[in-house]
């Protein structure tokens, strides 16, 4: 079964941490509401939901695919690269441990979960202004044991990876080539969303179905034109907190392999649940 780990929309979203866009009002309510749908969404493709509370004093906690990397044997806690996120992590390590063993990033690493993407064995890290070179290296030295093979990739012009590059297949990203070239990642079929619909690179797939923003029209019709089946999910006002639709959960198989690593522990940190 997959699971799902949401989290409520925070009073405070106005006060979101912002990069590339211009603060704009957000309409809380319709916020709350098409997270709902999101929710509704994710269950009506059999995906257990689990939410968490509001966090009135986190305006980005909403956005909790930040807050870790969920791995079929294990859980890697992040260190946002901003400082307002760092307290939303300790919650979802409560949420992930009856799950996962976890292992938290450790500084000087910074690390949002927006910029990972995995695709198999192969872990791609945006090297962002969220996620630095000591997280890469940090997480290659943590999964090696697993057989990961971990992977940095400049992003330019977004806040994070899968902002410009998102897993449509098994073997095929949907992928803005003016954030992220493709080059990055050898061996995997690349389709290009339409050049008017910069931010239509993410996607959410849930088995054979993709989520979709119905803001990229065009995009989605090339995505149908070759077989995806998609989904439409409106999340216009967390994009104006620079949201989107992979951002809003983590979603993972209940039980992990049992694959333990076989050099020890690879944390060498203590508990998992330490944040520095």
């Amino acid at each position: 079964m997959l699971i799902a780990i949401t989290r409520a929309v925070s009073r405070s979203i106005e006060r979101c941490e912002l990069t590339h866009l211009v603060r704009q009002p957000i309409d809380l309510e319709a916020a709350r509401r098409q997270h709902r749908a999101y929710q509704d969404a994710l269950s009506s493709l059999g995906v257990q939901v689990i939410s968490l509370p509001e966090e009135p004093e986190q305006p980005d906690a909403v956005f909790v695919e930040d807050t870790a990397v969920v791995l079929d044997e294990c859980a890697l806690l992040t260190r946002p690269g901003a400082d307002s996120r760092k307290p939303e992590v300790a919650s979802v390590a409560r949420a992930l441990t009856p799950y996962r063993t976890c292992f938290p990033i450790q500084a000087p690493a910074a690390l949002d979960g927006g910029d990972v993407l995995v695709v198999g064995a192969d872990i791609y890290v945006g090297r962002s202004t969220r996620s630095n070179q000591a997280a890469v290296d940090q997480m290659g030295r943590l999964l090696a044991p697993y057989g990961y093979r971990v992977h940095s990739v400049p992003v330019h012009g977004c806040l994070h990876l899968k902002s410009a590059v998102t897993q449509v297949a098994e073997d095929r990203l949907l992928i803005n080539p003016t954030w992220v070239q493709a080059d990055d990642f050898p061996g995997l079929q690349c389709m290009a969303v339409d050049p008017s619909e910069p931010q239509a690179a993410n996607a959410l797939r849930v088995g054979e179905t993709l989520l979709y923003q119905p803001a990229c029209p065009r995009t989605a019709e090339r995505l149908e034109q070759v077989g995806y089946r998609l989904l439409l999910v409106d999340a216009s006002e967390l994009a104006k907190a620079e949201g989107a639709l992979t951002c809003c959960s983590l979603i993972f198989n209940t039980r992990p392999v049992d694959r333990p690593p076989h050099q020890g522990d690879i944390s060498g940190k203590g508990s998992p649940l330490d944040q520095g």
